[in-house]
């Protein structure tokens, strides 16, 4: 089969990513064979990708097959496998595994396993014709989405809704979501679900105009003006949701909501002071639970929330990875083998 294959971490600029022909992966006991119909390119790919997260120990193994939100169909099923059967339309998320004996697996947490596996990190996952899954973590896709929309679902799609969840948003709260991207843009969706007014603050021309297509009640342009500023003229933010990965944006984030507000933070970010007095709550957030990614599904199908999405070749990985690094991409790029 092809695949998108990262031999050694570097910047992208340097095409690190190379298209090999390598053997169609074999299928072992309760796994799942699945020809991929699309896989979501994410900020996380990038930073694995040019060695950002070596130090954290991701990526895992080398080489490896990046691509950790994709959709295909079925087309193999192991020893044991009853849950999944051929023909399947089937999405797999980046927690690929996780070990179901741990306090967190067995408290809905599985996510915060220790030893689990994540998708493209520690397995290969879906920048390629085929990948493996667990037949455990697979979730069948609304029949009312292509595999090209239905694949950001699982991962964008699904932080952005575990997010949203510890925001602590009702129809009186307003909420300022830092970083419009393939996370943030379905943040803003989720967001709104809970009535709650939601300022988007972002920089590029794209990002913006997406945030005011999904119905932000204000959008900030942070290249040409403080966030912090801006946000104090409506009298700051009860919550602020950080996807952009940038210790300065956090610290405006901060700045900006509430005293006993909520800041929920889904980057790599740090910070150097924080106000105790105001009683303001920092939360950290990362992917979420199978329960989580069924109800994600559950309110793509019935049409309440879509990722905003653009088409590339597999073949244009590096390429779509570089357009992501410099800003370029409007909201979630999808690579499709062909």
């Amino acid at each position: 089969m092809k695949a998108a294959v990262l031999h050694k971490p570097a910047p992208i600029e340097g095409k690190p990513l190379s298209i090999d022909e390598v053997p169609v992966p074999a299928v072992g006991k309760g796994q799942v064979l699945i020809k991929v119909g699309a896989c979501g390119v994410c900020r996380s790919n990038l930073h694995m990708i040019e060695g950002d997260w070596l130090v954290h120990g991701v990526p895992s193994k080398l080489p490896i097959i990046p691509g950790h939100e994709l959709v295909g169909r079925v087309v193999e099923v192991g020893e044991g496998t009853e849950s999944v059967t051929i023909g399947d339309v089937v999405g797999v998320q980046p927690l690929w595994s996780s070990c179901g004996k741990c306090e967190f697996c067995l408290t809905g947490r599985e996510e915060l396993c220790a030893t689990k596996n994540i998708t493209g990190e520690t397995v290969d996952g879906g920048y390629a014709e085929y990948t493996v899954a667990d037949a455990k973590y697979v979730y069948p896709v609304p029949p009312n989405l292509s595999d090209s929309e239905a694949a950001p679902l699982f991962c964008a799609g699904l932080t952005a809704h575990s997010a949203v969840k510890k925001a602590e948003l009702s129809p009186i709260k307003r909420v300022a979501v830092f970083g419009v991207g393939g996370v943030g843009h379905m943040v803003l969706q989720f967001a709104k679900m809970y009535g709650a007014e939601v300022v988007a603050v972002s920089r590029g021309e794209k990002h913006l105009k997406v945030a005011e297509e999904l119905g932000a009640s204000l959008v900030v342009d942070s290249s040409k003006a403080d966030p912090v500023e801006e946000l104090k003229k409506i009298g700051g933010v009860d919550s602020s949701i950080v996807f952009a990965p940038s210790s300065a944006i956090l610290e405006q984030a901060l700045k900006a909501t509430k005293a006993n507000g909520t800041i929920v933070v889904g980057v790599w970010a740090g910070i150097s002071e924080f106000p105790f007095v105001d009683e303001k709550k920092l939360v950290g957030t990362a992917i979420g639970s199978r329960q989580t990614m069924r109800e994600v599904l559950q309110l793509a199908g019935a049409g309440k929330i879509k990722p905003v999405i653009d088409e590339y070749k597999l073949e244009d990985a590096n390429d779509v990875l570089n357009m992501l690094k410099q800003r370029e991409v409007r909201a979630r790029a999808v690579l499709v083998p062909k």
